[in-house]
Order: structure tokens, then C-alpha cells, then sequence
């Protein structure tokens, strides 16, 4: 509330204010020059006095036109504001509800109005011998004032209506909307349930149709507006009444609500996620809309997904979480169809990013289903030859796996055991290059259990890899030994190359691949494009 009130001093009254001040200041010195100048001392009976003795006989016709000129202003504000107001109302819904419940623009189109009526009044109150004075001052005071007003006006419109603010209205009216129904039960409840579900779907058609027209800028900032919103509704969800969580009859009927069965129903009920299941379901259907046209959107929506769970896990909200892993495995899943590696690729980074934050909030069971849920789709993209991404899960269990060791988790022997799965399905398939790609991300795991005296887990990978040809365990040993730079050689996300290990890492893999007796590799130079294979995305 705070910012807004500096925006509104800064976009409105302080234009005002200058406007205002500017005009008086010209106005009063150039009457004071004709007053103590060209005016015979004769005739001067006071500056004030001179200016507010009015003569109605020759006012007559000035004073008509008080409320004439006003009203040609008001019709200019009103033609210019309605053209505005359309436009936008054509590209986002409820503008113009949103335009009319808006406190100033309320205030200045009354304002307008009540001087107009009060001019027509004025401009019949003169009489042979009578000028109501103070009545008149009023009324030039409140024409100045209204003239004033017309520029900063429109500037305030302009930005009323611009898109980012038009999001952000949209999130606090949602907000609001579900803090005013914490305490409400009964009919009122369930129609703010109804508010708070068109608030969602006004931001996601904003997203859709900026999509569209390839508005990336708006359609980020929608996207987050949805993020921030359940951001918001989790931390005064607790104060929430039980009527909240029982969906109306309204909501009930909404498309998304009524394609589903009663006892899924039920359950969103039960376990009062029915707001946030919402959200997401509009995240999924953002998703698989800007798979093909706007692809960075796909991963502000992973991210953003991230941190609501991340979120979920800080309020102890454990269906919550589940319900965050259980879309971004849908994401993945469309991903997958679509074939879509690259996007794939950032999406099992966010998925990473959510496990990491699980086991720092010493949620290891969350942590150890999201590495089960990747060590799955890391195998369906092994049917699907999508190999790269399956490199990409087994990368990204590896560096869970460590991440489990350094924060103490129960369940380390478990992902353990989940990640010297994954590669299972791929011996039997005989497919070379997901297969070295996942070798390789255990054998990084092996130097590291290596170097923090964890040799028993680093024995139950050898043991893992010990029917493994030869001359793969010597090619994977060369390849890992060639990268020496954690930074690659062209522009990624993740900062660093999959297959880097810090130099004390490195020095282990001596010891590992002596027990699974495989030579030295030879000294050579590096070469790029096999240290590429890893890491580059679009592979």
C-alpha cells in the first residue's frame, strides 16, 4: 500500500501541484504588473479587492460559460478514456470493471460531474446589483482545477492500463479476495471462491493471448502473477475457515472442476489444495500451449512451480508438495511428447532444484519420490531414444545423491539404490550413448563418495559396473579424465559441465577404476566436440 501511495503522489498529485502552482504564479504576476503599473492609483482599491469585485452586469457572459467550458473538458476525458478503456478490454478481460471500481478514476469523473451541475447553477445566480463572490471564486478555482487536472489525468490512465500493472491489480484483487474469505462462511464464501477462480483465468488468458501475439514480457510477468498469488494465499491459508475448502456450487461448475470425478473432488476438499491445484492446472494448460510458440515460458513455469513447492515445504503443507511433483512430472510427460529436448533438459533442472530444497528442508521422503519420479522418466526417454535426456536425469540423481550425503538424509541409501537402477533397462536395450552417459554420472558419484570416506557406497557402484565391458569402463575413464574446466565452452544454463569433478574428485577415479582393473588413459589433448556430448541440449 505504501508503494502505491508513492506511485499516486508521484504519477498524479505532484503533476497537479506543479500545474497548478506554474499557472497561479503566471496569472498573479502578470495581474500585479497591470494592477501597480498601467492601473491609475485612483482606481486601485487593493490587488484582492480589484480581482473579487465583481461587476455582474459584466460577468454575465463569463460566468455562463463556467460550467459550458467544463463540460467540453469533461466530454474530451470521457472520448479519449473510452477509446483507451476499449482497447484494452478488446486484448484483456474485466478492464472495465477493473476501470470502474478504481478509486481515482471514480473520484475525477465525479468530480467533473458535481462542477458541471454547480456551474449551471452558478451562471443563473447573477443579479442587477448581485454577484455571489465567494460562490464565483469557487467555481474558478474549481474550473483552474479541472483543466489542471485533464493531462495528469490521461498520463494516469495510460498507466492505469498499462499490462504489467494490469497483472498486478489482478493478483492483489485475488489476494484480498482470499483474505476477506479466511473469515467468511457460507454464500458469501463461496462467491469469493468464484472471484478468486476468475482472477486466475483473466491471468491466463493475459498469458494466452500475449503468447500469441509473442509478447514474452507479458506473458513472464502473468505467469509469475499466478506464483506470487499462491505465494501470498499460503501464508494466511491456516487463518482460512472450513468453509473455504468446500467447493461451491459455482466452482463446482467450472470446466476444470467439472470434468473431474467426485471422489478427486473430495480429495481437493480434504486436503484444501483445492486454490492451488487450480493454479497449476492453469500452469499445465500455459505449458502445452506454449510448447511450440514460446518455449522460454515452459521453463518460467517450471521455475515457478519450484518455488511453490519449495513454498509448500516452509508451511509444512505436505499435499502440497506432492501435488507440485505430481505436475512437474506432467510437464515432463508433455515434454516427452513433444520430443522437445532442450526443454526437457531445464525442466529436470528445476526438478533438481525442487529435490535439493526438500532435503535442505529435511523432507527426505518428498526428495527421495522426486528421484524415483526422475529415475522413471529418465528410462521412458531411453524407449523414446531421447538419450540426452536420460544423461540429464542421471546427472542430476548423481548430483542429488551428494547433495543427500552432505545434509545427513535418512534415505541416501535408498536414492542410492534408485540411481545404479536407472541404468537397468538400458543393458538390456544395448544403447551406447544413454548408457555411457549414465556410467559416467555414476562413476562422478563413486569419486565423490571416494573423497568423503564413503568407500563402502563407492564399492556398491564398482560392484554396480563390474560386469561392464572393457573397453567402455576405458572410454569413460578417458572422457571424464579429458575435462578439467567446470565452465563449458558454449552458453548453458546450469554453469557447469556435466561431466566436470573438482580436482579432488578427480583423483579418486584412479583408485575406482583400479578396481575394476581398466588401464590408464592415454594423455591427449582435449577435444571438444566429445566433451560437448553431455551437455549440449539440442543433441
Amino acid at each position: 500500500m505504501a508503494t502505491k501511495g508513492k506511485l499516486g503522489k508521484r504519477q498524479w498529485l505532484m503533476p497537479v501541484a506543479v500545474l497548478a502552482v506554474i499557472s497561479v504564479v503566471i496569472f498573479a504576476v502578470l495581474y500585479a504588473l497591470d494592477y501597480y503599473v498601467f492601473t491609475p492609483p485612483v482606481a486601485r482599491h487593493g490587488l484582492l479587492s480589484n480581482y473579487i469585485n465583481f461587476e455582474p452586469g459584466l460577468i454575465s457572459d463569463a460566468v455562463s460559460q463556467l460550467a459550458g467550458m467544463l463540460a467540453a473538458v469533461l466530454g474530451i476525458v470521457i472520448t479519449v478514456v473510452s477509446i483507451i478503456v476499449q482497447l484494452s478490454a478488446d486484448r484483456y478481460t474485466g478492464v472495465a470493471q477493473m476501470f470502474m471500481r478504481d478509486r481515482i478514476n471514480v473520484g475525477v469523473m465525479t468530480y467533473f460531474v458535481i462542477t458541471c451541475v454547480c456551474g449551471v447553477w452558478v451562471s443563473l445566480s447573477l443579479h442587477t446589483g448581485f454577484a455571489p463572490r465567494l460562490l464565483l471564486v469557487t467555481m474558478i478555482i474549481a474550473n483552474s482545477l479541472g483543466l489542471v487536472m485533464m493531462l495528469p489525468y490521461f498520463a494516469y490512465v495510460f498507466w492505469f492500463l498499462a499490462p504489467s500493472n494490469i497483472i498486478n491489480r489482478i493478483r492483489q484483487d485475488a489476494v484480498r479476495t482470499v483474505v476477506r474469505a479466511a473469515a467468511s462462511d457460507g454464500e458469501r464464501g463461496q462467491e469469493m471462491q468464484v472471484d478468486t477462480v476468475s482472477a486466475m483465468e483473466e491471468l491466463t488468458d493475459i498469458t494466452s493471448n500475449s503468447i500469441s501475439g509473442k509478447d514474452k514480457i507479458i506473458a513472464s510477468q502473468a505467469v509469475d502473477a499466478l506464483k506470487d498469488f499462491v505465494l501470498e494465499y499460503l501464508t494466511v491459508k491456516d487463518k482460512a475457515s472450513d468453509a473455504w475448502f468446500r467447493l461451491g456450487r459455482a466452482v463446482r461448475n467450472n470446466p476444470d472442476f467439472v470434468a473431474m470425478d467426485p471422489e478427486s473432488l473430495e480429495d481437493l476438499e480434504a486436503r484444501r489444495t483445492w486454490v492451488e491445484w487450480k493454479v497449476l492446472r492453469e500452469y499445465l494448460g500455459i505449458y502445452r500451449e506454449s510448447m511450440s510458440q514460446m518455449p522460454d515460458i515452459n521453463y518460467l513455469i517450471a521455475i515457478d512451480t519450484r518455488y511453490i513447492g519449495e513454498a509448500a515445504g516452509r508451511h509444512d503443507d505436505a499435499y502440497l508438495v506432492k501435488l507440485c511433483f505430481h505436475y512437474m512430472n506432467s510437464y515432463l510427460r508433455a515434454t516427452l511428447n513433444a520430443r522437445d529436448v532442450r526443454t526437457a533438459y531445464n525442466v529436470f533442472n528445476q526438478y533438481r532444484l525442487l529435490c535439493e530444497t526438500m532435503l535442505d528442508q529435511d523432507r527426505g521422503a518428498d526428495a527421495l519420490q522426486g528421484i524415483k519420479y526422475m529415475n522413471y522418466y529418465g528410462q521412458v526417454s531411453y524407449d523414446m531414444k531421447l538419450t540426452f535426456v536420460t544423461e540429464t536425469a542421471a546427472y542430476d540423481i548423481s548430483a542429488l545423491c551428494q547433495h543427500a550425503h552432505s545434509c545427513g538424509t535418512a534415505e541416501e541409501d535408498e536414492m542410492l539404490a534408485v540411481f545404479l537402477d536407472l541404468d537397468q533397462p538400458l543393458q538390456v536395450k544395448k544403447q551406447e550413448q544413454g548408457l555411457m552417459g549414465v556410467r559416467k554420472a555414476q562413476v562422478k558419484l563413486a569419486a565423490y563418495y571416494l573423497d568423503v570416506g564413503e568407500e563402502a557406497k563407492a564399492r556398491m557402484i564398482a560392484d554396480d559396473m563390474k560386469d561392464e565391458p572393457n573397453d567402455r569402463l576405458l572410454a569413460i575413464r578417458e572422457q571424464l579424465a579429458r575435462v578439467e574446466s567446470k565452465d563449458f565452452w558454449e552458453i548453458i544454463d546450469r554453469g557447469r559441465n556435466f561431466e566436470y569433478m573438482p580436482p579432488r574428485q578427480r583423483a579418486h577415479m584412479g583408485t575406482f577404476f583400479d578396481w575394476l582393473r581398466v588401464a590408464e588413459p592415454a594423455e591427449d589433448a582435449d577435444d571438444p566436440p566429445r566433451r560437448a556430448k553431455a551437455d549440449d541440449p539440442g543433441t
